[in-house]
């Protein structure tokens, strides 16, 4: 059973939904189990639980 952890910021539930949906297709395609045998976790991160390069996300400006 294909099981699949997504860590990112926030995401708008519809968004999670489009995407758990297509990432399940994609399983039941290539390899061929059922879609209710794939199981994925959103592990969701705001930006004060986060750093790249030592600046947090909230501190990092776009760009």
């Amino acid at each position: 059973m294909p099981i699949v952890t997504i860590q990112q910021f926030p995401r708008d539930l519809a968004q999670k939904r489009e995407l758990a949906r297509r990432i399940t297709e994609a399983f039941t395609e290539v390899y061929g189990v059922k879609p209710e045998s794939v199981q994925l976790f959103f592990s969701e991160v705001d930006g004060q639980s986060w750093a790249k390069g030592g600046v947090m996300g909230c501190d990092s400006t776009p760009g």
